[in-house]
């Protein structure tokens, strides 16, 4: 949802233009995949990451268009709420040092806007969902000034014709209703970029699938919510049921949310455009004036401008990405799995482990999602969601036989996922020391059986226990997470615990 659009009112005709202007999108897609007209190999990659804005108190801080115009760099965006921002590393070439490069930009990017936010008496931390965060944050006046989040918010709302249900059963229970798309903005994540030829999206896009609960559950960071300690990755459930067009009866009748995990493994990225079209309204039925078939016809590359559109509003896991640079055009597929954080190391080392494994996997002879039932992969991504690094899940047995069994999420990383990653990385033309030091950040968490999530609740418990109230708890656990963040060490050595204030003699 990243393209500018004018905030309006749709008749009755403009969706039926719509879809059929969606048609002809999704003709002019097959006829690009057919004629093979998309770009050679390149190896890129990108990676974008949503942030939150707080005080030194560790409360939330509606500031982002004040914080933006300070740091005045086209590399930072709006989002959804108030306190969020976004920051976006252009694309790079996997292999050699790639990913001590793109720790130092990031931490370059960071140091920078977090000074520029201080002008304004806020900074940046980069956590799943800001612990701090209650429900008179998350309302439709603190919704970015942008007209895009403003008609998206009218257009959900509007389609779901009564208030939205947030409903979370986990260490505690969440119930309570929201009148707007806000509670969303809680959700803030990393999304990771690969761009891929088409004879290989299917396999990349499977194997990100297959290995979705494996992500989350070294890279959970998302405990709590409007005060409640929920799943240790709280941002699936929350965002889907904040952006769920369906009313009851319609999720009785097993309509697809437009916040999904999928239903199947694909042999196609024109699947998964397909899919967004047979079940999936338009929220935002804006017309361009480009005819892709007629420009197809003389040579040239059409934008799909609405296919693109819709599919930015159907928040896949795993989400496939057209594109367009220097007239050629490309296929994405964009991992949105991990929750922001805890610290740059951190996310490079999740971005490691996600571009090593996925790449051998995509390699397989046998592949995973030949052996793995899909509704297999979903359980596991809903219990890692839920449990985190202690999670368990069903997976291929090793070896001639045949089958799947049980293994804990630690012991299938350890021993089978980051062997992989090894040689994914390798095969990218990682080099052994970038390869060795990040990928050792995701053995310590599971060797210690530590992530952010796991970091978060237990000083939260810590601080409770001596003597703090849930809410100063929850902000004495904000404010040593961000110094922790700050400092930068992975999150597997940080000390569990609020320090105690020092005493004035």
């Amino acid at each position: 949802m990243g393209e500018k659009v004018a905030a309006g009112r749709f008749d009755l005709s403009d969706r039926q233009r719509y879809r059929d202007k969606l048609r002809q999108c999704l003709t002019g897609l097959e006829r690009l995949l057919a004629e093979k007209r998309f770009d050679r190999p390149r190896n890129l990659m990108g990676l974008e990451i949503e942030l939150n804005l707080a005080g030194a108190d560790g409360m939330p801080k509606m500031l982002n268009g004040q914080v933006l115009e300070r740091i005045a760099s086209r590399d930072f965006q709006t989002e959804l709420a108030m306190f969020n921002l976004e920051v976006n590393i252009p694309p790079h070439r996997l292999g050699g040092r790639v990913f001590d490069r793109l720790a130092e930009e990031l931490r370059t990017s960071l140091a920078y806007a977090d000074r520029k936010a201080g002008e304004v008496d806020a900074g940046i931390v980069m956590i799943g969902i800001l612990p701090t965060l209650d429900r008179d944050d998350l309302v439709s006046s603190n919704l970015s000034d942008v007209d895009r989040y403003t008609l998206l918010n009218d257009q959900i709302v509007a389609a779901r014709g009564e208030e939205f249900t947030l409903d979370i059963e986990g260490v505690e229970h969440l119930s309570c209703t929201s009148k707007s798309i806000a509670p969303e903005a809680a959700c803030t994540s990393v999304q990771l970029h690969l761009q891929v030829t088409p004879d290989r999206f299917s396999d990349v896009w499977n194997a990100a699938q297959a290995v979705a609960a494996a992500q989350i559950a070294v890279g959970a960071n998302s405990p709590f919510l409007f005060g409640r300690e929920l799943w240790r990755e709280s941002r699936p459930p929350l965002f889907q049921q904040s952006t769920d067009t369906r009313p009851p009866e319609l999720q009785a009748q097993g309509v697809r949310p437009r916040t999904w995990f999928g239903e199947r493994w694909v042999t196609s990225a024109y699947d998964l455009f397909e899919e967004n079209l047979r079940y999936y309204p338009a929220l935002l039925p804006i017309c361009d004036d480009e005819d892709p078939l007629k420009v197809l016809d003389q040579g040239g590359t059409p934008s799909l401008a609405e296919l693109v559109l819709h599919n930015g509003t159907i928040y896949r896991w795993n989400r496939p990405v057209y594109g367009i640079a220097d007239g050629v055009p490309h296929l994405r597929v964009e991992n949105r799995v991990l929750p922001a954080g805890p610290t740059v190391i951190d996310v490079i080392a999740n971005a490691a482990f996600f571009y090593g494994v996925v790449r051998a996997l995509a390699e397989e002879s046998r592949p995973v999602w030949a052996r793995l039932p899909f509704e297999a992969a979903a359980a596991n991504f809903d219990a890692a969601c839920k449990d985190g690094i202690d999670a368990r899940f069903t997976w291929p047995r090793r070896g001639r036989y045949s089958g799947t069994t049980q293994v804990d999420a630690v012991s299938l990383i350890r021993d089978e996922l980051l062997p992989l990653a090894e040689a994914g990385l390798d095969a990218w033309g990682v080099e052994p020391a970038d390869r060795d030091l990040y990928l050792g950040v995701i053995e310590e968490r599971c060797r210690r059986r530590v992530n952010g999530a796991s970091w978060q609740a237990a000083t939260f418990h810590k601080a409770l226990d001596a003597g703090l109230s849930r809410d100063d708890a929850l902000a004495a656990t904000t404010r040593r997470y961000r110094e922790l963040m700050h400092k930068g060490d992975p999150v597997h050595t940080w000390p569990v615990g609020v320090p105690e204030p020092v005493s004035p003699d």
